[in-house]
């Protein structure tokens, strides 16, 4: 006799609000290892996981241990006539800080270390202490901190651009990898398997209120989602907090129209310097000239690299350029109220949210190569002004998705339809 194995329900029916589009409907009971998407939009309301949690203990505690490696190891080694030079995680940063460019090694010591580190840690600890009796209240401040810097952990980007360094030195000096890239390799596939791993309603369910979603929040005209653990409870006065993680709850994210416009116009400014002026300067033998980001791009084409000119066209100048015409045509369709495309228009902002941070592998390859390539006469690359400008482009035009509320355009839309119907009663009968 032949049994067949039924998973069963790991959770119960919860109210949600979708992100994406606003509507408050019920994700049913899931078992582990399902997917719930809002049967408006493509936005994914859950995913739980199949993985027990002292198996996410572990894998976080992997990725802890894979990150200090990395930290205190050397990445690369290259030499040239006689001459040799080793990098770090922190050489590159200390490059830039060498040519007066100190903001941008700021942002690179944040992005590489602090955020992923910080974010680790933070993760770790609520997994660890979550499964308390009574879990601490301080661990939902930890937890919706450490989920707030996910956005800003670029560790699997900045794996693009350690490789985009290595294969532009292969033609200038002779290099070496060390244990450091090694470490970060397995670094980055172990946090793209805890990020899929990790079911974040659950925990926050651990860490309390796992009931608060009352049916009679449905009906209500008050009824609102956290936008930052996702339970929906309501708020009478328009301006309260989320009983669960405590975040101010709002309706929709306030000023978002304006707020996205005054950071994509500061982006759109930005991106001109950040393709005129150079942003590295190859001296070879006394001779040479700057390179701006299309330039290092021809450089590869030239050199028969056709798939890593393609990585780089299309992080350092398509990806910038789509971020900066996409965000725009959802704010005119907001501030229009059109109608039209509204589910493609909120896959249009998802992909807008993931492509940003990858723009960061132009800014990563120049600050190793910086800290590479330092030999006199011989060979010397220095970091040029526009990746000052590009970088500030790329963590504007993230700033500018993350103010943007995708919930807005469905507003919008069914504002200009309900004035259409008040306007022609025809309409509503269908006449």
């Amino acid at each position: 006799m032949t049994r067949f194995s039924v998973k069963r329900p790991a959770t119960e029916p919860q109210l949600r609000e979708c992100p994406g589009c606003g509507m408050l409907q019920t994700v049913p009971a899931l078992a582990p290892g399902m997917t719930a998407q809002c049967g408006r939009c493509p936005t994914i309301l859950r995913r739980t996981s199949n993985h027990r949690p002292d198996h996410l203990i572990a894998i976080a505690t992997c990725a802890f241990v894979l990150l200090v490696i990395m930290c205190s190891t050397q990445l690369m080694s290259v030499e040239k006539a006689g001459i040799s030079h080793h990098a770090d995680l922190f050489s590159g940063p200390e490059e830039l800080v060498r040519q007066h460019m100190a903001a941008l090694a700021a942002v690179v010591v944040f992005v590489t270390v602090l955020a992923p580190l910080t974010r680790l840690i933070g993760t770790l600890y609520v997994l660890i202490r979550s499964y308390q009796t009574a879990p601490p209240r301080h661990l939902r401040r930890v937890f919706m901190f450490a989920e707030r810097l996910r956005p800003w952990s670029m560790i699997e980007v900045f794996v693009f651009g350690v490789f985009v360094a290595y294969v532009k030195l292969g033609d200038l000096v002779t290099i070496g990898l060390d244990a450091g890239v090694y470490a970060l390799l397995g670094l980055t596939f172990v946090l793209i398997w805890m990020d899929a791993a990790l079911d974040r309603e659950a925990v926050w369910e651990r860490l309390g209120h796992p009931g608060t979603n009352e049916p009679s929040c449905r009906g209500s005209s008050g009824a609102v989602g956290c936008e930052t653990c996702g339970l929906v409870s309501v708020s009478r006065d328009g301006d309260g907090r989320c009983p669960r993680c405590e975040s101010l709850l709002h309706a929709r994210k306030p000023n978002s129209i304006a707020r996205t416009w005054a950071l994509l116009i500061a982006a759109a400014v930005l991106y001109l310097p950040a393709n005129y002026y150079p942003v590295l300067t190859v001296m070879q033998l006394g001779a040479g000239q700057p390179s701006t980001i299309l330039g290092g791009v021809e450089e590869l084409l030239h050199s028969r690299l056709y798939p890593l000119a393609a990585l780089v066209f299309f992080a350092s100048i398509l990806v910038p350029l789509l971020k900066l015409i996409g965000l725009s045509v959802m704010l005119i369709a907001t501030q229009t109220g059109a109608g039209g495309w509204l589910r493609d228009r909120i896959r249009l902002y998802l992909i807008v949210r993931f492509v940003g941070r990858w723009s960061m592998i132009d800014i990563f390859m120049e600050s190793l190569l910086g800290a590479l390539v330092v030999f006199g006469a011989v060979i010397t690359i220095q970091p040029g002004v526009g990746a000052m400008a590009f970088c500030a482009v790329v963590i504007l035009t993230m700033f500018a998705a993350e103010t943007f509320d995708p919930r807005l355009m469905w507003d919008a839309a069914a504002e200009r339809g309900a004035a259409a119907v008040h306007a022609d009663p025809r309409l509503a009968a269908g006449e």
